[in-house]
């Protein structure tokens, strides 16, 4: 994800040009050539031709996330999303066809579109009884946790992540935890967790 991304990005018109960079070898910002308007040569660029810039340097993944991410943020409007649209490949709109509003972190985001192609009914932030909302809810009973950094370290959060799943599992749910390093770097082994997991709530 683009938290694993230490360069320097620079946004450059296209009727512009790109200024020496003397004599520094260790500078390695990349360079993203953009025909926005004039008036945003010295501003800071909309969101949208950001988002655009990321679809052309991370990819399609990182387009979905950084998507809803601003969605989630009320940095997009429905005019944005139209823009987007008409501004990018096919790839992209389909990818906005997905996108929503209440994916409430990155990793969520990542979950959903990494396991788009299995068609599997996927809900975001559902309310188990006794336990609380959740990150993801696959088919009717297998609940997926998305443990961010920060968010679940400590004995406390430890205790609280296993009351939370004990109080689930009374009601019938199966409940899977899978941190930040996993999801985005060993994802074979989540995926194959999350599907035999299923194949044993059938």
């Amino acid at each position: 994800m683009l938290a694993d991304d230490t360069a320097v990005h620079v946004w450059l018109r296209g009727d512009g040009h790109a200024r020496p960079h003397g004599e520094d070898p260790e500078c390695g910002c990349v360079a993203h050539w953009d025909d926005g308007p004039t008036g945003l040569a010295f501003g800071i660029p909309p969101v949208t031709r950001v988002l655009h810039q990321v679809l052309l340097c991370f990819g399609i993944e990182e387009f979905f996330v950084c998507v809803e991410s601003a969605l989630r943020r009320g940095l997009l409007t429905a005019q944005d999303l139209d823009w987007l649209r008409e501004n990018t490949n096919r790839d992209a709109r389909r990818a906005l066809d997905l996108v929503r509003w209440d994916a409430d972190s990155g990793l969520e985001s990542l979950l959903r579109w990494r396991l788009r192609r299995h068609g599997l009914r996927v809900r975001t932030q559902v309310s188990i009884p006794s336990t609380g909302r959740v990150d993801l809810l696959i088919g009717d009973q297998l609940i997926i946790e998305a443990d961010g950094d920060g968010n679940h370290d400590g004995e406390s959060h430890r205790h609280r992540d296993l009351v939370r799943d004990a109080n689930a599992a009374m009601w019938g749910y199966s409940s899977l935890r899978f941190d930040y390093a996993m999801i985005v770097h060993d994802w074979d082994l989540v995926e194959r967790a999350i599907l035999a997991t299923l194949i044993t709530l059938r």
